[in-house]
């Protein structure tokens, strides 16, 4: 029984604003510009929010949590402000790896047929991991916090699908060579009213909840960083 549900997505930024116009621009959201230099991004459920956080922090390594996303083209990307890292004729691979105005990774699979309004769709959500055991073990440990199927690949990743108020096809984790080295620029935000639970299947509390930020700052197994919020509404993620 799942202990947790998906609540939505957050990115942090040196510039919020200027990743948040990006965003929401591609994936056809409406945008929300504060005024603490912070923003959010709102489609038609919860579930599809995006924060997008202001951090003095630059990004220094490459993202261990990305967005894949499915395109009609490249071009309105680029034309958004997207830069080319690695064209798929380059690479051999199904998928083109760009950088947001951030400096943050997305993958882009051109798909015939994919509509150009918005001009890209949500996709995957990927994770990276340090070997195919470990890929299985966090897709497995995530199946059992929020449900879902685990799906084992032959290539050596897992992934983790059929996720309830999930706003993407699936969590995919994938082996790389790197360890993880510094706080994620991209984090995922739960809603769950047993942390306690969470941190009996191995999940560790990094913060405590303050008046001013009523929510559980936690890692998963591998280090991933993640807010849990309860129930009731108590602030903003």
């Amino acid at each position: 029984m799942a202990i947790a549900r998906w609540k939505d997505l957050c990115l942090d930024a040196s510039d919020a604003h200027r990743l948040a116009r990006f965003w929401g621009a591609i994936l056809g959201l409406e945008v929300e510009l504060h005024d603490d230099g912070d923003a959010a991004l709102r489609g038609a459920t919860p579930e599809q929010t995006i924060w997008v956080n202001a951090v003095p922090e630059p990004k220094t390594v490459k993202h261990r949590v990305h967005l894949d996303v499915e395109v009609a083209s490249l071009q309105p990307l680029l034309d958004a402000g997207a830069t080319m890292a690695v064209p798929a004729e380059e690479s051999g691979f199904r998928w083109t790896v760009l950088a947001d105005p951030d400096g943050g990774e997305l993958c882009a699979f051109v798909r015939d047929g994919q509509p150009p309004d918005p001009p890209a769709r949500l996709y995957e959500l990927a994770v990276d991991t340090v070997d195919a055991a470990s890929a299985h073990a966090q897709a497995e440990w995530w199946a059992g916090v929020w449900g879902g199927r685990v799906v084992d690949d032959d290539r050596g990743f897992s992934w983790l699908e059929a996720v309830p108020g999930m706003p993407f096809a699936s969590v995919d984790f994938v082996p790389v060579p790197e360890p993880k080295s510094a706080k994620n620029r991209v984090h995922w935000d739960i809603t769950c009213d047993d942390v306690a639970a969470l941190v009996e299947r191995g999940a560790t509390v990094l913060a405590e909840p303050t008046a001013a930020t009523p929510w559980h700052v936690l890692a998963d197994p591998e280090g991933n960083e993640l807010c849990a919020f309860p129930s009731a509404p108590t602030g903003d993620g």
